[in-house]
């Protein structure tokens, strides 16, 4: 138990310390829906802290001039704008880009709505801070982004991360390990695509506040563990996992959802968004079992006063994220 803790409580450390800077992670929004054959509806939502806003802006093509004044509010910890643009041909083959985005660490989110409905989907890089629009999205391109979208949204969301890291805590051995992340997956999988398509719609905040409440219910099996008394987690961890894999998949679908699925290839976007989400998943429980076998091999000992730290750390966590998100209702 000491060596996990050597391993687990420097991992925990990480993901709450995280939470200090989250708001410089949260990707800025661009959608833009045609309305006409040259005029397109403008939404651009922009992180922000108090009042200030993030310092980038929409650069259309030069020709683009807009025939509505724009019209911004905060809402949260966001700055929304709107306004309507005509582009002389559409903004078909033309490029876009997001001013300012190279002297950030965000990427912005872009989705396109053409008039018959196709969507093309794009994540614009501080690196790269252009695109282009196209007339009909690839498969290739929708794959990638909605494979990228998928790895992104797990490895930055530090509430699931911290669920998955707690059933490493309390389930011990290969056979049972694979089968509670499997349990996990496949719940998960299941109301992620339910909910993206339409099929089931549960509110998110509620979603949310009980996705911090599974954490804090596993933070409690850590902790009688420790004092000796296993939990049903201990006992049957692939029904805990299962039972919670359901609303963590609805939190999955409240994401994509903010972005959307491409009309033409709803389908495959929901399948590499969920691929994206595996591989993300896997990478994080290679890098925690990697820890610990390292912290096996250093012995390193902890005082056994430090053995309840990761149940309280995780615990910790969780009950800060039920109380902001109950607040939020």
């Amino acid at each position: 138990m000491r060596h996990f803790i050597v391993a687990i409580v420097p991992l925990i450390g990480g993901l709450a310390g995280s939470l200090a800077s989250a708001h410089e992670v949260r990707p800025a929004y661009l959608e833009l829906r045609q309305t006409s054959p040259e005029t397109y509806d403008v939404l651009w939502k922009v992180p922000a802290q108090g009042d200030r806003r993030l310092g980038i802006y929409v650069a259309l093509p030069d020709d683009a001039a807009q025939i509505t004044e724009p019209r911004g509010l905060m809402s949260g910890d966001a700055y929304i704008e709107r306004w309507a643009v005509r582009c002389p041909g559409s903004l078909a083959g033309r490029q876009i880009r997001i001013k300012g985005l190279e002297s950030t660490r965000i990427d912005v989110l872009a989705r396109i709505e053409n008039a018959s409905g196709l969507t093309q989907s794009a994540r614009i890089l501080p690196t790269a801070p252009t695109f282009l629009v196209e007339a009909e999205p690839s498969t290739l391109t929708v794959s990638r982004t909605y494979l990228v979208l998928g790895i992104e949204h797990i490895l930055l969301g530090i509430d699931h991360l911290l669920f998955v890291l707690a059933i490493l805590i309390l389930v011990k051995g290969t056979r049972r390990l694979v089968a509670t992340i499997t349990a996990f997956t496949l719940a998960h999988s299941l109301t992620l695509g339910l909910a993206a398509l339409g099929w089931v719609h549960v509110p998110g905040p509620p979603v949310e506040a009980c996705i911090a409440l599974s954490i804090l219910f596993v933070a409690r099996e850590i902790a009688l563990e420790g004092r000796g008394r296993a939990g049903i987690t201990a006992k049957r961890p692939w029904i805990i996992a299962f039972a919670f894999g359901l609303l963590h998949g609805l939190g999955f679908a409240g994401a994509l959802g903010e972005v959307g699925l491409p009309q033409s290839a709803i389908p495959l976007a929901l399948l590499f968004f969920n691929v994206g989400v595996e591989i993300g998943q896997l990478a994080f429980v290679a890098v925690a079992i990697t820890l610990l076998k390292i912290a096996h091999r250093a012995l390193i000992m902890w005082p056994r006063w430090a053995e309840p730290a990761p149940a309280y750390a995780v615990g910790s966590c969780a009950a800060f994220w039920v109380i902001e998100r109950v607040l939020t209702f």
